[in-house]
């Protein structure tokens, strides 16, 4: 159950005729009224003796209990209640008992005897309109402030009383949403958005990983918003408002939109919060394979979010919030870099998820350089390609990501953030289907080789995870995804590690339990953890390059050395 407060109006003939018009696109059916003030207000869409003016009339006399250079300006009070998708559609006398409940709670008419004249309006199958005027019976104004908030929160128990749709509870940090007349006019020019959703996402991107303001207008430009600042007389930009070329209002004007207006961290006081002073001591990267560019920044990329899942376990709230931030620019400049086949799933990922990066608990600016820092990286190293490393190293840092949006979600939920928990868990989902596209031939030609493997390679790769992941084994080794593991673990140990080791690693670095696919997480981990490429056709150079490789499990045994060459069954 969906309340909306609307602008107060002047009208209250107008707003009627709308009511009980056709509506815009002529989506109106069967206006008339399901409830009023008094139970007995006469309905001009079924008695054809009252009109409009006659309604009108009745709902705006308490005015006259004023003299006329006291009367509100603005007098005319409208909202709609609108039932969830999915929801039952309720009977009239259902939506009249739920117009009482939600213009009670408002303070337009509470139960004191002298509250103002209201109407209820149904015109659509999943909602109602509220109309009323701003005077009571006894001259006075009505105390409906917080009326918006009010109305939410008896929305909650009407939910529960009906078994509806339970609305996650909001707390006031989400974006504004668009207007109705702005959702009307991105139809009737086409646009599958509206101008103020594009923005947002346009100003979202410019900022992900900026390390300065001017970056950050040069990035605006170069997306071709118009941009306007506003300059104090010192010089300094005070603020900035960005519009779409081809919006253009009734005048031909450019439709200007404020960044506090889009989201309330995109106004440039809160966006200057992001590029504070860099820690003393940053986290020192560890070197990297020679890779191309968008690989190598994927790379850094899942050692910065591993770091940040660190934080979010053990830090602070106001540095975990930072971290849950800035993870939102990496998911911002992961989708603007990637390939065309992740593309739309990614940038899902990180619209959902925008709504999971802000909340009450204020985000300890310059704990996020890593992650912001890594942002950067993505946008600097240009677009990835679909295959080779970029494409494998886009699927090793969506696995790693996938697990931070999960550990944010959690954080949400335990600090009763509904909505932002919701949002997360939504990402997460995006980011799964990502995933499964990027992974896809990475992964088919690790099971290939996996599945070449001797049987006493398999056996003794097998009998590595049994002794490190006892109580995960049976699992792993039942999973489609085994034999890439295998092949991994095969390629890990040509380069000189030792499996067992590894694999115990890697499951202490995180839980396992919760993964859909152990294998698929150890394969990743392990490849990032050993120095393997991503690629799988990258690594062919590993087989036999350790100084005492050995041709079978049992002379590694014998001579007691972890290296070995894990040769494949030729056909």
């Amino acid at each position: 159950m969906i309340p909306c407060i609307h602008k107060q109006g002047r009208n209250t003939a107008r707003l009627l005729a709308y009511l009980y018009g056709p509506g815009r696109r002529e989506e109106h059916t069967d206006p008339h009224l399901v409830a009023s003030f008094d139970g007995l207000v006469p309905d001009p869409g079924r008695d054809p003796n009252t009109t409009l003016a006659d309604l009108a009339q009745l709902l705006d006399e308490p005015l006259h209990l004023l003299a006329e250079d006291t009367r509100p300006a603005t007098h005319v009070w409208h909202a709609s209640v609108r039932a969830a998708p999915g929801d039952r559609t309720l009977t009239d006398t259902e939506w009249a008992d739920i117009a009482r409940r939600v213009i009670a709670a408002t303070g337009i008419d509470p139960d004191d005897g002298a509250g103002c004249r209201w109407a209820a309006v149904r015109h659509a199958d999943d909602h109602i309109h509220l109309i009323a005027t701003l005077v009571r019976e006894d001259g006075r104004r009505p105390d409906h402030h917080r009326s918006a908030k009010r109305a939410q929160a008896e929305c909650r128990q009407i939910e529960v009383d009906y078994a509806l749709h339970r609305v996650k509870a909001g707390d006031g940090t989400a974006a504004k949403r668009p207007t109705s007349a702005e959702r009307h006019k991105a139809e009737r020019h086409g646009r599958q958005r509206t101008p103020r959703e594009e923005l947002r996402e346009a100003v979202r991107r410019s900022v992900a990983g900026a390390a300065s303001e001017e970056e950050f207008f040069d990035r605006l430009a170069a997306a071709g918003l118009l941009i306007r600042r506003r300059i104090a007389p010192s010089g300094d930009t005070l603020g900035y408002t960005v519009a779409l070329p081809g919006d253009r209002n009734a005048k031909s004007e450019p439709v200007f939109y404020s960044g506090s207006k889009l989201a309330p961290d995109l106004s440039l006081p809160r966006i200057r919060e992001r590029w504070g002073p860099t820690p003393d001591d940053p986290a020192q990267e560890p070197a990297q394979p020679s890779v191309t560019g968008p690989a190598s920044a994927r790379r850094r990329a899942t050692t910065a979010a591993w770091q940040a899942l660190l934080v979010i376990d053990h830090g602070d709230d106001g540095v975990i919030a930072a971290q849950i931030a800035a993870t939102g620019e990496v998911l911002d400049a992961l989708a603007t870099t990637s390939a065309a086949h992740t593309r739309r799933e990614l940038q899902a990922a990180a619209t959902a998820f925008e709504r999971a990066s802000r909340s009450h608990v204020r985000a300890a600016r310059g704990h996020d350089h890593a992650l912001r820092r890594t942002a950067r990286d993505l946008v600097r190293g240009g677009p990835a390609l679909g295959r080779g490393e970029d494409g494998a190293t886009t699927a090793m840092v969506i696995d790693m990501l996938f697990f931070l949006i999960i550990a944010a979600a959690h954080w949400h939920a335990k600090k009763q953030h509904a909505q932002q928990a919701e949002a997360a868990r939504r990402a997460a989902e995006h980011l799964r289907a990502a995933y499964q596209a990027a992974a896809e031939y990475p992964m088919a030609l690790l099971n290939h080789r996996g599945r070449r493997l001797a049987p006493a390679w398999q056996r003794h790769h097998s009998a590595a995870v049994r002794h490190a992941l006892p109580e995960l084994a049976d699992r792993i080794l039942a999973e489609p995804g085994w034999p890439a593991l295998a092949a991994t673990l095969a390629e890990a140990q040509s380069a000189g590690h030792d499996p067992t080791s590894l694999l115990t690693q890697a499951a202490a670095r995180r839980e396992l339990d919760t993964a859909e696919r152990v294998s698929d997480v150890l394969v990743w981990r392990l490849r990032r953890m050993a120095d393997l490429p991503a690629d799988p056709d990258n690594s062919q150079g590993l087989r036999g390059r350790g100084k005492h490789a050995v041709t079978s499990p049992k002379q590694a045994a014998r001579t007691g050395t972890r290296l070995a060459k894990s040769p494949l069954r030729r056909r």
